[in-house]
């Protein structure tokens, strides 16, 4: 069965929200970090947002796209309230898909 996942990426400050949606999350999140160390023209470069901090698993890409627009629309305190919700301390989640070197 497939899986989608829909989720936020931060900077290393913590400042800025990104929300994403892909069908692997590994390769994703590498990426993000690629496109950072190559300086490609990116929101997710420009703020260096490389962290994950919340991610939701889906069965169904439609629900994923439909969950990705929603937390999109969403004023940032109500993202912050979810990612607390899922990761109290707010750390960087990264580390469960991918090896940093």
């Amino acid at each position: 069965m497939k899986k989608y996942y829909v989720y936020i990426l931060t900077n290393k400050n913590r400042k800025v929200l990104y929300v994403g949606m892909t069908n692997n999350l590994s390769k994703r999140l590498i990426q993000h970090k690629e496109n950072i160390e190559y300086k490609v023209k990116t929101f997710a470069s420009k703020y260096n947002l490389k962290h994950l901090v919340y991610y939701q698993k889906f069965t169904w890409v439609q629900n994923a796209i439909a969950r990705e627009k929603e937390l999109k629309g969403w004023r940032r305190e109500k993202k912050l309230d979810l990612i607390r919700a899922f990761n109290s301390q707010f750390e960087f989640l990264e580390d469960r898909f991918i090896r940093n070197e």
